[in-house]
């Protein structure tokens, strides 16, 4: 197993969807040496297929673990990546800060930029290398724990397995709620995205709270795409299936279960509050999952 890096465009001319990535047979020995590991996804320069387009991040965003490979049953030549355990960072990690870039293949003997390697839509790298993203990415987290400059070069081998540990947190549940609260809640600006109450107590926490749209029970991913900011009331009633939305976000009820004072407390418009970050709302995906198994309507 080796770990691995996913370019992940905006606007693909793949037919990836969260949960898998779609790549043709040039890459499928790089992606089955990382089957069952992990892997980092990063959005280049151009952020869609057509070639006058800028403005990427060409930064690393998110991370997972590849799970299962598959051919494509329809397309010759073409497989698809599925992936478990995805989660996005908290900040997006350039691919090189300083003079240091992150993946070493990236930089040629004369320390320039190797434009060829970043051709190249999947590639392999080192576990050290990805330690490292993995911890810059979460580093707001981590805080104190995310010693990121003092994992560049020239770190002996010795304090680089000491600190792997804070890198196994990634798996642990308590770690992932807390990322994933964290930039459902940013991405909603602390406000409740079915009512537009925005309430802060006195210790500077908003009332509501970070919801998965599709259950973590039923592999519910913890990307902001599948996260809603709810009141808890609001987010109580959205998980039994009381509430739900439309793949135009609107407000929909599960008729009688749901008391009619609840009408004066949702968005005048009848419509979900929606990021500011198009990119960021909730994906039909995992829309049709509640409706079709959670919402009682």
């Amino acid at each position: 197993m080796t770990k691995a890096v996913f370019i992940a465009k905006a606007e693909s001319a793949y037919d990836d969807q969260p949960g898998r990535y779609h790549f043709p047979r040039t890459y499928l020995r790089q992606v089955e040496a990382a089957k069952n590991d992990w892997i980092v996804y990063y959005e280049p320069r151009r952020p869609s297929a057509d070639l006058n387009s800028s403005g990427g991040s060409q930064a690393y965003f998110a991370t997972a673990r590849l799970d299962s490979i598959e051919p494509d049953p329809v397309l010759p030549d073409h497989f698809y990546a599925f992936v478990e355990d995805y989660l996005e960072f908290d900040r997006k990690v350039p691919f090189k800060e300083g003079g240091h870039y992150f993946e070493s293949a990236l930089q040629k003997a004369d320390g320039t930029t190797n434009r060829g390697a970043f051709g190249r839509s999947v590639r392999s790298m080192p576990t050290e290398e990805y330690d490292l993203i993995l911890q810059a990415g979460f580093s707001d987290i981590l805080g104190a724990e995310a010693n990121v400059q003092q994992l560049m070069p020239g770190l002996a081998e010795e304090q680089l397995e000491l600190d792997r540990p804070i890198v196994e947190k990634l798996t642990a549940r308590p770690f992932r709620n807390e990322a994933f609260s964290r930039q459902v809640m940013t991405a909603y600006k602390n406000t409740c995205a079915i009512t537009g109450l925005l309430i802060i107590n006195g210790g500077g926490r908003s009332e509501a709270e970070a919801a998965h749209i599709r259950p973590v029970a039923d592999k519910g991913p913890d990307t902001v795409r599948n996260g809603l900011a709810l009141s808890r009331t609001v987010h109580w009633m959205f998980d039994r299936g009381l509430l739900s939305l439309d793949d135009d976000l609107t407000i929909l009820q599960a008729g009688s279960s749901v008391p009619d004072t609840m009408g004066r407390l949702i968005n005048p418009d009848g419509k979900l509050l929606r990021p500011p970050c198009p990119e960021l709302c909730p994906h039909p995906q995992f829309l049709k999952y509640h409706r079709e198994n959670v919402f009682k309507g």
